[in-house]
């Protein structure tokens, strides 16, 4: 299967060249949209995914054995 090259228009050169300058980054948050705290969170559960999200962090490889 061959493809033929396109050829942009200048519109679109145009724009890419805008959106190189733009930074990337994530959007802003608002923060009255998620409350830092649930209220009907069970507080052992919390505890319990920190600490799994921590071990996941030092985790050192795949298949990796205790």
């Amino acid at each position: 299967m061959t493809t033929k090259p396109t050829k942009p228009s200048r519109e679109t050169r145009a724009e890419e060249v805008r959106d190189a300058r733009v930074e990337a980054g994530a959007d802003e948050v608002d923060e009255t949209t998620f409350p830092k705290r649930d209220p009907d969170l069970d507080p052992e559960v919390a505890e319990n995914y920190e600490e799994m999200t921590e071990r996941g962090a030092n985790q050192r490889g795949e298949g990796r054995l205790p």
